[in-house]
């Protein structure tokens, strides 16, 4: 429970703060930021709290947890994740029969390997960017130029839909 306890959000819960990311191991801190402000903890969630994050560290929280305690209460509920960006799948693009050599395509990393890096194209079957065909320099390592999840832009050179393999490369898209 206390590893889920940063996800997990449990509205109309015995404490107010159940329902934020604050986590129950901290509660502590905003129970003395409310008695230092003469309030409520209740009172902090969702309000603009005046105060310096460096008055509130000790040895249990240190000044990143408490910054985002102090967020948490300012904007309850944010979620601290980068924004998503997806793959713009080309419409036309359904299946492994619509994929030609020579197609520019948008798609997501979906894993990297010492070889190279697989790419959804929105065929439900990835491609594979060989690692000579991820840059226009040598990569020793294909972790240093993509990552899983990362939207790129692939040219198609080749498909063998009967072993059901595209081959792509990065370096020629433009």
């Amino acid at each position: 429970m206390a590893q889920a306890a940063g996800f997990l959000r449990i509205p109309g819960g015995a404490n107010p703060l159940d329902a934020s990311a604050v986590h129950p191991e901290s509660y502590f801190v905003v129970e003395r930021i409310a008695k230092r402000l003469g309030r409520a903890p209740a009172s902090l969630v969702g309000a603009e709290i005046a105060v310096k994050p460096e008055e509130f560290v000790d040895e249990r929280a240190g000044l990143p947890t408490v910054r985002d305690i102090l967020d948490e209460l300012r904007k309850p509920g944010r979620d601290p994740r980068k924004e998503f960006v997806a793959a713009k799948f080309d419409p036309a693009v359904t299946e492994l029969g619509h994929v030609k050599a020579g197609m520019v395509l948008e798609g997501t990393v979906t894993n990297v390997t010492d070889f190279g890096a697989f790419v959804d194209v929105g065929v439900h079957q990835d491609g594979l960017v060989h690692v000579s065909e991820l840059a226009d320099r040598f990569v020793r390592d294909p972790n240093e130029v993509v990552r899983a999840g990362q939207v790129v832009r692939v040219k198609v050179l080749s498909v063998d839909a009967a072993r059901r393999r595209i081959g792509l490369s990065m370096k020629q898209a433009p």
